[in-house]
């Protein structure tokens, strides 16, 4: 696989950078870039600003128009200056909550971030526009600013509640991602031990009622069979906001080449996501090493911080991570076009949700954006493709929700509830 971007010629004075790039890309490239960018908005599907306001930052939205408003302790990935560098015309944003957090403190949690959301676009007018719709993302998008809705980050944030879910929907959510870390009361996780082998019957009727108000299903963090059971009981495309190709990848978070075949039929989308941990075999591979060391030297020093920390820095100096370049995202989105299509990707980069350090270089930014496209066309890449993963292929999957959600106008809604053993099981 290829993991080389492309090389400086005798033209490289005349090279063009963003500022906040540490690549620099052909200016014939970037303006073809430029263009595609200007007819279809670049769509990014996951981005966890919100939990870095509400973690770090004591719910304040202040500060982020641009990289020289420096936030401490951490570094953000995210800013409206960098937004518009990276041409993004279009954002999901996260509004996360601890997968532990179940019942009616889930549902207040996810609107306190609910309301970060919506403040963030009030705080900053001139850069950011809640959209509703497909349309809206376009329309938007003509107007120089970037189209903003939101995406529940887990099914435990209902609380068990379908009104919940509706309400979700009514303020500006428009996919809910139906596992996160933990499995939950009606659905597996990728990362945690199955309960359900995929949906219960409580977790289909969730489904269902996500197509009759046109809210996406989002399979990122989902076990393969309730990959499987979404897309069975799904009348709608669903999406994967922010994950990889399991076949370069080997993590429980990337999709298997299994649940891609099922995407043609579907017309759902896979949204490729920026970390290193979710696009390198051989950095997991390091990732589970050191963590064993950790827990070796735990052991080993028990009441002894010191020694401890001592040790654990001293093999972090003789192993380093290994390294991913530019290319890697690319070789994810091309597997993806292998098994699926063109029609089924597209980008989703979990920026300000990852390790700063932990992406390809000139990733750990929202103006990295271009550099994805430039190797792509490095590749071969036609216009239409480009735009298809730019944006093309989310803005079909929402106007085909939209489309399911208006043939079923006259589908009363769900009053499914959870089974008592489900919902006591989650409030004990």
């Amino acid at each position: 696989m290829s993991r080389t971007t492309r090389a400086l010629t005798a033209a490289a004075a005349l090279l063009i950078a963003t500022p906040a790039l540490s690549q620099t890309i052909d200016p014939a490239v970037q303006k073809r870039i430029d263009r595609i960018l200007k007819q279809t908005p670049l769509i990014d599907g996951h981005n966890d600003v919100p939990e870095q306001v509400r973690e770090n930052w004591k719910f304040s939205v202040e500060g982020l128009a641009s990289g020289s408003d420096k936030r401490q302790p951490n570094p953000m990935m995210t800013d409206m200056e960098r937004l518009h560098q990276g041409r993004v015309g279009g954002q999901f944003w996260s509004v996360y909550i601890d997968a532990s957090v179940h019942g009616d403190e889930a549902i207040r949690q996810t609107l306190e971030q609910i309301d970060i959301v919506t403040r963030l676009v009030e705080a900053y007018p001139n850069d950011l526009e809640l959209a509703s719709t497909a349309d809206d993302f376009v329309r938007i998008h003509r107007k120089g600013k970037i189209a903003s809705v939101m995406g529940v980050e887990g099914g435990h944030q209902i609380g068990g509640s379908m009104a919940a879910l509706r309400q979700y929907y009514r303020l500006g959510v428009r996919y809910m991602t139906l596992t996160h870390f933990a499995t939950n009361e009606w659905a597996d996780s990728a990362t945690d031990d199955p309960k359900y082998g995929g949906l219960s019957p409580f977790g289909v009727e969730v489904v269902k009622e996500m197509n009759r108000i046109g809210m996406l299903v989002d399979l990122a963090h989902v076990s393969p069979d309730t990959m499987k059971d979404a897309i069975a009981a799904s009348k709608a495309p669903v999406i994967f906001s922010h994950s990889n190709a399991r076949a370069l990848e080997d993590h429980p978070r990337n999709v298997p080449d299994e649940v891609l075949a099922l995407l043609p039929s579907n017309g759902g989308v896979v949204m490729v996501n920026f970390y290193t941990g979710y696009l390198s075999e051989p950095f997991r591979q390091w990732n589970a090493n050191r963590a064993a060391e950790e827990a070796r030297f735990k052991s080993l020093f028990t009441g002894q911080p010191d020694k401890r920390n001592a040790a654990m820095d001293a093999w972090d100096k003789a192993n380093p991570p290994p390294k991913a370049e530019i290319g890697i995202i690319a070789d994810h989105i091309e597997h993806i076009v292998k098994v699926a299509g063109h029609d089924h990707v597209g980008l989703g980069g979990d920026l300000d949700g990852i390790p700063y350090d932990q992406s390809p270089p000139g990733m750990n930014s929202v103006a990295g954006y271009p550099l994805i496209f430039a190797e792509l066309i490095r590749r071969g890449w036609n216009d239409k493709d480009l735009a298809k993963l730019a944006g093309g292929n989310i803005l079909r999957v929402l106007r085909q929700a939209e489309a399911v959600s208006a043939s079923m106008k006259d589908v009363p809604p769900s009053l499914a509830t959870l089974p008592p053993a489900a919902a006591a099981a989650k409030s004990d």
